[in-house]
């Protein structure tokens, strides 16, 4: 196995008296899809927001392809190459495919020798690329993406990730409200991203997905991890007993 570009290790947060997070310790290795379940409230979200950087947390260490990034901002986590793509996507439906790929990091050009304005035919040439890698086919990347389909849109959120050197992806319910192409779709994309070395944090509530893309499972429970399972020893039933505290049931009887 090789070395985890990811490491969280005994990493605790609190909310005034509530313990979201009580010594969690976590690992993601290059190309692996790591599947982060369990229910509500579980500590899920909270891991996910330690690793990106919009919390900071009250103990612990965080290390990122080497460096200790535990208080680091998000923008400079971002630098780092971690990219999540939350539900509402955080794309501008009124632009089109290129203009998102490189949303807030606009290329330029200059218009009759002193007006600077939008590089549209390079963006969306360097966006024809990146999707091309990825298999990702959209008839035509003019369309503003309020007229893309949700997969589409997926597939545009993960672009931009991979064409700004993307080195891990936290995905947070990918699938969520989507129809079954569509999610057979992003599903593809996750497998993609893997084939190219680039390892994913899959957050969902949808076991059929996890069971098909992921190669473990980290399953959470009141803050803390309750299992770590591969693959290959993973069933939708464990992983249901896992999420509701089976364990926890049966040594209090």
């Amino acid at each position: 196995m090789p070395e985890p570009i990811l490491t969280v290790q005994q990493v605790s947060k609190f909310f005034g008296g509530l313990t979201a997070l009580n010594k969690v310790d976590f690992q993601v290795s290059p190309g692996e899809v790591v599947a982060l379940l369990g229910d509500n409230g579980a500590g899920k979200s909270t891991l996910i927001k330690c690793v990106s950087g919009v919390y900071r947390p009250e103990q612990g260490r965080i290390t990122f392809d080497g460096a200790d990034i535990t208080h680091h901002a998000p923008s400079e986590i971002r630098d780092r190459g971690i990219e999540t793509i939350y539900q509402d996507l955080a794309l501008a439906e009124n632009l089109d495919v290129g203009a998102n790929v490189f949303l807030g990091k606009e290329k330029k050009k200059r218009a009759y020798g002193f007006i600077n304005v939008t590089d549209d035919d390079f963006m969306r040439s360097e966006a024809a690329k990146v999707l091309e890698r990825l298999d990702i086919h959209i008839p035509s990347l003019k369309q503003r993406l309020v007229n893309l389909s949700g997969g589409q849109r997926q597939a545009v959120a993960i672009a931009r990730a991979i064409y700004w050197n993307a080195k891990l992806v936290i995905m947070d319910e990918p699938t969520a409200a989507l129809g079954v192409p569509e999610q057979r779709k992003v599903l593809s994309l996750i497998r993609s991203l893997r084939d190219h070395g680039v390892p994913v944090i899959l957050i969902s509530h949808t076991l059929q997905d996890v069971m098909t893309v992921a190669d473990r499972m980290v399953i959470m429970r009141r803050g803390k991890v309750s299992a770590n399972l591969p693959r290959a020893e993973a069933t939708e039933e464990l992983i249901v007993r896992h999420i509701v505290g089976f364990g926890e049931v049966a040594e209090a009887s």
